[in-house]
């Protein structure tokens, strides 16, 4: 079965359109589940449709060729559409082409005949093949693991609004929603059932994806120091990012440092979150937050294992993520003052800011810290979000709320 993901229906927006639509993301997020629905959408809809995988070698040396050479492929498959009519092509793993930028253009622009819809697996990779000639010619979307709405789906979990009352409900869905955070959301390991398998899988994705394309990508000498680096950033996830610190413990140098976190935030494994400013002197820091896409993927990580307690800073990440396929990532900062006053999240949502702060447990929020930020920042608007302990205030939610 192939699911409906959520960000479906904008990719079908542009569907018609001549611009090529990419979608970037981690693997094993989805993205060729997506091209697939799409596919099956466009096919039910008797439109002519081709899917090209570029792990295959042979489609990879085909379109390395160029597009004349693809163009007469496709003639003699019989799938080439006259003038006026469309063939939507899917390419997975666009950067794979030695030059994907010079065959998208050479495409567009000339056969707007054939609708692109293409993949790319690191974002990193596809900017640097990606030239200036494809200015105005994409249209991006950022793909990530499930949300806890598309998790219970995976689950076939009956659909909910948001209007929840009754306490057999919410038990429920904060049950699942532990799950949901103790394992992560990445499509696979949501529809594997043993725990052991989950692991097993997580890691695979680890040896596989995580540390494997980075390497790659950064050229990664000391695969050791890399390793201790990743390790390293899962301890601190929801923490302050100390580049000399991180450094030093590592055996790397500030550059270096700076190379590999740039990496794996073009990869979607992390995300530097920068703090928010405006108009208290004394909201003086500058370090960046970290945090991880995937909840199941810190555990991993930092604990070998996965565990069946939820800890504060995985609850943290689990919501930033949340936070992130709802609203973008450019709308989500975090606040911090020369005093340490702290709030987890400050989201920017249209013309003003409504600030989140993230609890394990309802009654550990410090109210006076809001408090503080409604003042100087006049706002009405700020929420607690939480699992445990009674929502017995206007401004606690949980976090399928938000």
């Amino acid at each position: 079965m192939i699911y409906k993901r959520k960000i479906i229906d904008k990719i079908l927006e542009y569907i018609d359109l001549e611009e090529i639509i990419v979608l970037h993301g981690a693997r094993q997020v989805g993205k060729s589940h997506i091209l697939f629905w799409l596919e099956n959408y466009l096919k039910d809809k008797k439109e002519t449709t081709y899917f090209i995988d570029l792990e295959d070698s042979r489609f990879k040396n085909l379109l390395d060729k160029g597009v004349d050479e693809f163009i007469n492929h496709l003639k003699e498959e019989g799938l080439y559409k006259k003038e006026g009519e469309k063939n939507f092509v899917f390419i997975d793993e666009i950067q794979y082409l030695n030059n994907p930028s010079e065959f998208l253009k050479l495409c567009v622009d000339y056969h707007k005949n054939i609708k692109l819809i293409v993949s790319g697996s690191s974002s990193f990779e596809i900017k640097n093949k990606f030239k200036d000639s494809l200015v105005g010619r994409t249209i991006n979307f950022d793909i990530f693991n499930l949300s806890f709405e598309e998790f219970l789906m995976f689950k076939n979990y009956p659909y909910f609004n948001k209007k929840i009352n009754s306490s057999k409900k919410i038990d429920e869905l904060k049950s699942l929603y532990k799950e949901f955070v103790l394992y992560g959301g990445y499509p696979k390991i949501v529809l594997t059932e043993e725990i052991k398998i989950k692991e097993k899988r997580l890691q695979q994705i680890i040896d596989t994806y995580v540390k494997k394309d980075v390497r790659e990508l950064a050229n990664i000498d000391n695969i050791d120091k890399f390793n201790r680096l990743i390790e390293i950033l899962a301890s601190q996830s929801g923490q302050m990012v100390n580049i000399s610190e991180l450094s030093n413990t590592c055996d790397l140098s500030v550059p270096t440092i700076e190379k590999y976190l740039f990496i794996l935030e073009q990869t979607f494994i992390i995300k530097l979150v920068s703090p928010y400013h405006k108009n208290l002197r004394s909201e003086l820091s500058k370090s960046p937050k970290i945090y991880f896409y995937d909840s199941g993927l810190v555990q991993m990580l930092f604990f070998k294992t996965l565990t069946n307690t939820i800890t504060g800073n995985i609850f943290e990440a689990s919501i930033f993520a949340e936070l992130v396929k709802k609203y973008e990532n450019k709308n989500i900062n975090y606040w911090r003052t020369k005093d340490k006053k702290e709030i987890d999240f400050i989201l920017k949502k249209k013309n003003k800011i409504v600030p989140f702060e993230v609890k394990l447990n309802f009654n550990r929020a410090n109210m006076s810290v809001i408090n503080y930020f409604k003042k100087n920042y006049i706002i009405n608007e700020y929420y607690i979000v939480s699992l445990e302990n009674k929502k017995d205030k206007k401004y606690n939610i949980y976090p399928w709320e938000i």
